[in-house]
């Protein structure tokens, strides 16, 4: 399959095994520029297993995985390291914040990261975490937070460097639906509003019902709902 035309991110022909066990059996995958995708499937399918391959963090066995030109494979793990520090953003089941600090150095943390002085960094957190209602709990530490509040401020974190790729991996998962669809609004508007793209893994109809298209993945291999016949 050739992927369409002004792709941001596609894959092709995706193998990934774990000894004798097959995760990805010719997985294809597309995603452009503002569009949410969900990928969906039944556990051990292959579809978290397909999200650490397109961003970067499992190296297929073989096939292609292209990013806005670039070729993954043919990146060193310090160059896939940078993109995913600074063009590629996470949102987490249990959001992933670190105890230690407050919600807003959590948020600010890739920023500083790339080298970004501590006052213009927080800065930009808080405009972030504004924008996803959460600005109050700013000096709070994650600990001190509920969890729907929490996956807020991950999901700042996330778009906080300007991604234009956001991987989601299961992040309403650990909330009820309430807070659950609070966060799927907010990230969705959010990640539109900067035009970034969003791979939205998911096993959950209600959080795919606010993406773009859905993808169904199974026995490794992965079927677009939309383009199938």
């Amino acid at each position: 399959m050739t992927p369409p035309a002004g792709s941001l991110l596609a894959a092709e022909d995706l193998h990934k095994a774990y000894g004798p066990t097959a995760a990805l059996d010719g997985a294809e995958f597309s995603i452009h520029p503002g569009e949410v995708v969900a990928v969906m499937g039944p556990s051990g399918s292959g579809k978290s297993t397909l999200l650490q391959c397109l961003a970067g963090i499992v190296t297929p066995d073989s096939g292609t995985i292209r990013y806005d030109g670039r070729e993954l494979s043919a990146m060193s793990d310090s160059q896939r390291s940078a993109l995913r520090r600074s063009e590629f953003g996470f949102v987490f089941q249990f959001g992933q914040l670190v105890p230690e600090l407050t919600c807003v150095e959590n948020v600010a943390l890739p920023l500083r990261l790339n080298g970004t002085p501590r006052k213009t960094a927080e800065q930009t957190a808080l405009s972030w975490m504004e924008r996803l209602e959460v600005e109050g709990l700013a000096r709070k530490r994650p600990g001190e937070v509920s969890g729907g509040q929490g996956q807020r401020v991950a999901v700042a974190r996330s778009l906080v460097t300007g991604a234009r790729v956001i991987f989601a991996d299961e992040p309403t998962g650990a909330l009820d639906s309430l807070n659950g669809e609070r966060v799927m609004e907010l990230l969705t508007e959010a990640a539109r509003s900067t035009n970034a793209a969003v791979v939205l893994v998911t096993h959950e109809s209600r959080v795919a019902a606010y993406s773009d298209r859905e993808v169904v993945v199974r026995d490794g291999r992965a079927r677009d709902m939309e383009r199938a016949v």
